[in-house]
């Protein structure tokens, strides 16, 4: 197994938030994999088909809890019980359509549901091994664009983590929110310089659009795609120039992984802040393509299905039409990279739906467990 964190997770506890999600119930699967006691706590899952439904996901758990995470007492009752080594937290709201709509739900689950989660880390003192590794997934969305835009050309290629935090609309906002959260909690109750008192590392991430198979949640291009190949109707894409950071699912997840086992294992000196902070996960320099782009090569590995525009009117929410991430400082500190090109994370995507459409009664879990064993084998 080519991977720096193979014996990382094996018989350790790790307590996922969200792991009813795409990108949770895939991070289970993994973790599973690995070796690892999984405790799950997550709503229901949010989409019907759902990859926790396909993949078999609860079997895998060593506890699954439905609650919300912005239930403080039942939220820390399960870390209680979980007594992780490790917390990955993917519980959110993760559409930006939907903080639109729902915005005050969008900033109580994004932001108080991470300040529950470190306040429950904070007031629950069962750390195995007196150490426990923590992992806030935010988003590739909470910079401030504007800010970026006036740098000089040359420079405007990509965020850092070091860039300014910002949102113009409720999604991105919730997550600059919710950096700012676990900024406040490390300066304050979990300074790296007093890890003996408090056990707890602490650091976020923020990757690129992610595609994979599993996801059928609204307002993504890949589901959208799907979804109209079912059915027989054309894809409609509402915003056919914009760029995205794409990459396969399992590409960022491995670097969550590689992170939290280095900061378990070999926790950083105080001194060397940058460990212990924000960590960008996106694609190689030059594999940020348009939307269109992405769907004539989705359709050409399916072998079949059209597109077009979609018409949309003066009410259409605005989004930013570039994002780009710099994933230097994971390159450089870490050794992390994208194994897979963009090509080939499509034609991943496309066999995993074309096996869950065309063939009933497949074993999808091991339709996922192929993908991360031919992950690990890229390195």
């Amino acid at each position: 197994m080519s991977v720096p964190f193979a014996d990382a997770f094996r018989n350790r506890r790790v307590l996922v938030t969200g792991h009813t999600g795409f990108k949770g119930s895939w991070l289970v699967l993994w973790l599973h994999a690995l070796g690892a006691r999984v405790y799950g706590y997550a709503l229901p899952p949010p989409t019907h088909p759902s990859l926790f439904e396909a993949g078999r996901i609860g079997r895998l758990l060593a506890r699954h809890t439905v609650g919300d995470v912005r239930d403080f007492d039942r939220l820390r009752r399960t870390l209680h019980t979980a007594r992780p080594h490790y917390v990955f937290h993917l519980a959110a709201q993760a559409i930006v359509g939907v903080g639109y709509r729902q915005p005050r739900e969008t900033f109580e689950t994004n932001v108080l549901g991470t300040v529950n989660l470190l306040e429950a880390l904070r007031t629950v003192r069962t750390r195995p091994d007196g150490r426990c590794a923590v992992i806030v997934v935010t988003s590739d969305k909470c910079y401030d664009v504007a800010a970026t835009s006036r740098r000089t050309r040359s420079d405007r290629a990509s965020f850092r983590e070091t860039d300014r935090l910002g949102g113009d609309e409720p999604y991105s906002a919730s997550k600059a929110a919710a950096e700012l959260v676990v900024r406040a909690y490390r300066r304050c109750y979990f300074p790296p310089e007093q890890l003996g008192r408090h056990g707890v590392v602490l650091a976020t991430v923020r990757a690129g659009n992610v595609i994979g198979g599993g996801d059928w949640a609204t307002g993504r291009i890949i589901p959208d795609i799907v979804r109209s190949l079912a059915a027989g109707r054309p894809v409609l894409v509402r915003q056919p120039t914009f760029c995205r950071p794409w990459q396969h699912v399992l590409d960022p997840l491995g670097g969550y992984l590689q992170l939290a086992a280095r900061l378990r294992q070999h926790p950083p000196p105080a001194r060397d802040a940058a460990l212990w902070e924000a960590w960008n996960f996106g694609p190689a320099p030059g594999r940020d393509v348009p939307v269109s782009d992405l769907v004539r090569r989705f359709l050409a590995a399916y072998g079949r299905g059209t597109w077009r525009r979609a018409r949309v009117g003066p009410a259409v929410l605005p989004e930013t039409a570039r994002l780009y991430l710099s994933s230097a400082k994971a390159r450089r500190l870490l050794g992390w990279r994208p194994r897979w090109t963009l090509d080939e994370a499509i034609r991943r995507t496309v066999t995993w739906y074309r096996v869950f459409y065309d063939q009933p009664h497949a074993d999808l879990p091991a339709a996922c467990r192929e993908d991360i064993a031919a992950w690990e084998a890229a390195g």
